[in-house]
């Protein structure tokens, strides 16, 4: 399974997660980004994130970005909607009904691939550990990109701290006011 821009979405790497701490078997997981990136990718797009939701009436939700590093807009989401409601209506990967949302990372994007710390070196984040490090399980700061051996740096309020990568949870950015002033730039140039 390649996944992503550089290798599997977290999400993906043992089962899909879903609502309540309901797991969906890895076949399922495999069998929708087999159907997914594929598709994206052909159609210019980045697989970010896989999640399904819901027990009554699941949400896969697909998180994609542009190749091309432009900002993703209500038309890509539109475009990729209507050709991935095609594939999965034809391929039938859920055996339920379910409903498809479509969805840009965004400026608080996850990081979901071990690519993505590096990716985002400067950027400030917030990572939650599977279990407690030195106390605590929740770490803020700016990232410093892994470190070769399997961890993540972080200048958090009390300094650097390595956080092995096996160890993350969740990790997402936490904007600023600059990256917040830059998006806007990039979407409204004048």
């Amino acid at each position: 399974m390649k996944g992503g821009l550089n290798g599997p979405p977290f999400l993906l790497a043992a089962h899909l997660v879903g609502e309540y701490g309901a797991t969906f078997p890895m076949p399922l997981a495999e069998r929708l980004t087999e159907l997914v990136e594929p598709s994206l990718e052909a159609m210019g797009y980045a697989l970010v994130r896989l999640h399904l939701s819901g027990r009554t009436r699941p949400t896969l939700q697909v998180m994609a970005e542009r190749r091309d590093g432009r900002p993703m807009s209500i038309d890509d989401c539109t475009a990729i909607s209507r050709s991935l409601s095609a594939l999965l209506d034809v391929e039938d990967p859920i055996p339920d009904s379910y409903t498809l949302e479509v969805t840009s990372p965004g400026l608080d994007r996850p990081l979901v691939r071990p690519e993505d710390f590096d990716r985002f070196v400067g950027a400030q984040a917030q990572l939650e550990t599977r279990r407690p490090l030195d106390g605590r399980k929740r770490f803020r700061g700016r990232l410093l990109g892994r470190d070769g051996l399997g961890g993540v740096r972080v200048v958090a309020a009390e300094g650097e701290v390595t956080i092995p990568l096996a160890e993350v949870a969740r990790a997402r950015l936490v904007p600023d006011p600059a990256t917040i002033a830059a998006a806007l730039r990039r979407h409204h140039p004048h």
